[in-house]
């Protein structure tokens, strides 16, 4: 279920109006409400796959009750493989069958037949929050909940469900102990960023997608370097609207059921080294391999930073997808990171030129990169690179209208950090029916701008 559909407009108007019945009239039921729901959300993906995620959450609670606070340690490393082997059974198990075929075929041994394994939509993003309730119930930072409710609402929550943000247990689990405050649902900010979100989706990241992205990567051969051009520029800006419209539709949506997400995304690719961009790129997920990976797996800077650096970013990649790409794609970054950091330097120089070249640095790294992330395979990534001066073939689908969705998907960058807050303030003081005919307004402006359909979120298959 897709949230800028007309079914998922269906489903959330009855969630919201269920919830907030139930929180006034039954507030012990809300909690099993929303569990029903997000089960619901699911389940239109797959019914079979509802029971898989329910038993994760059962032995995240489990183990939650046998490690925590400070309980034996091989309850908490017994926990962390389960999660890590159901992550790695549906994502990575025929990665590993085609690479071990391609050794038996070398040596002459017959092949291997893949598996058919379905991929459960968010199985990343959950199991990275049940491993981090574990590691903060046993560690103290999250009280172990004793009813398994609490713990299956937190991990099957459906507005962060399939793509995020990862919510850290001791951020969203107290916000369950009590029922929210249906006086303070703030519907400003949430219709600002359901809007953005839905305009930086549907108008830019689709029509990028369509227009010029998804051509050039499927056949790169077939087109000429102003259309390679655009379309690696062009896929950098359709994966930060698709990615943060998603983030920001899901904090608009937890916002109006009275829940409060943390912000996912941080103006990016105004950085101007790649540690400020890995704090302002998908916040939840940076964040998280530095607090587990980083420093808890690899010692972070007590120890051989370089390493730790790369270790985590190549895991980092690895968690996006079971390919050589994402693996190179991780280690480009953190052998930036581990450069960057030997080099020194102040994360903001004085002078205006030090700084834009500082930035041109920082974004081009990110922009290739990101050729490698989005190519199928090794052989794709080398095409496009080859093909950015293949200036001898026309270029036929580079436009002005592709190349100013594009700017303005870039802009966002450079407005001002509060303009949402500025927005916001003066949203709260319009009469509530001018605020929801402008909302209208504003989504009928949008569905006639975006393109017939919806293509499903890019860190879906994530």
């Amino acid at each position: 279920m897709l949230f800028p559909t007309g079914i998922f407009a269906i489903f959330f108007a009855v969630v919201f109006l269920g919830h907030w019945s139930l929180v006034r009239f039954r507030p012990e039921w809300h909690r099993a409400f929303l569990l029903v729901a997000n089960l619901a959300f699911y389940a239109f993906w797959s019914v079979e796959l509802c029971g898989a995620l329910l038993l994760v959450g059962l032995w995240t609670w489990g183990i939650g009750l046998l490690a925590g606070r400070g309980g034996p340690r091989r309850w908490l490393w017994l926990g962390i493989a389960g999660a890590l082997a159901w992550l790695f059974w549906f994502k990575y198990t025929n990665f590993f069958l085609q690479e071990v075929v391609a050794r038996l075929d070398w040596l002459g041994i017959g092949p291997i037949p893949l598996l058919d394994i379905v991929l459960p939509v968010g199985v990343s993003f959950y199991v990275f929050q049940a491993i981090s309730y574990m590691v903060d119930a046993h560690e103290g930072t999250a009280e172990p909940e004793p009813s398994p409710l609490n713990v299956l609402v937190y991990l099957t929550f459906f507005p962060h469900l399939a793509a995020g943000p990862i919510v850290r247990a001791a951020h969203f689990l107290p916000q369950l102990h009590t029922p929210p405050d249906r006086f303070r649902i703030p519907v400003a900010m949430a219709c600002i960023l359901i809007l953005g979100g839905l305009f930086k989706k549907m108008v830019i990241a689709s029509e990028l997608a369509t227009g010029i992205v998804d051509p050039v990567f499927r056949d790169p051969s077939a087109h000429g370097a102003l259309d390679i051009w655009l379309a690696t520029y062009g896929y950098t800006i359709q994966i930060f609207c698709d990615f943060s419209a998603y983030s920001d539709m899901a904090i608009g949506f937890a916002a109006l059921l009275g829940y409060h997400f943390p912000k996912n995304f941080d103006q990016p690719f105004r950085a101007l080294s790649l540690s400020e961009f890995w704090r302002r790129w998908h916040i939840s997920l940076s964040f998280w391999l530095r607090d587990y990976v980083y420093i808890r797996c690899f010692g972070g800077n007590r120890r051989n930073a370089g390493f730790a650096l790369m270790a985590t970013m190549v895991l980092g990649g690895i968690w996006h997808g079971a390919a050589w790409t994402f693996v190179l794609w991780g280690l480009v970054h953190g052998v930036a990171l581990w450069i960057e950091r030997l080099l020194g330097g102040k994360e903001r120089p004085a002078g205006r030129v030090a700084r834009v070249v500082r930035w041109g640095i920082t974004f081009h790294i990110v922009v290739f990169a990101f050729v490698l992330f989005r190519a199928h395979d090794l052989a794709g990534f080398g095409a496009m690179m080859a093909g950015l001066f293949a200036f001898d073939l026309p270029s036929e689908s580079a436009t002005w209208r592709l190349l100013a969705l594009a700017l303005l998907g870039l802009s966002f960058h450079f407005w001002p950090a509060d303009l949402r807050e500025r927005v916001e303030a003066r949203a709260r003081r319009l009469p509530p029916l001018l605020l929801g005919a402008l909302a209208g307004a504003a989504l009928l402006l949008i569905l006639q701008a975006g393109p017939e359909g919806v293509a499903p979120f890019i860190y879906f298959q994530f």
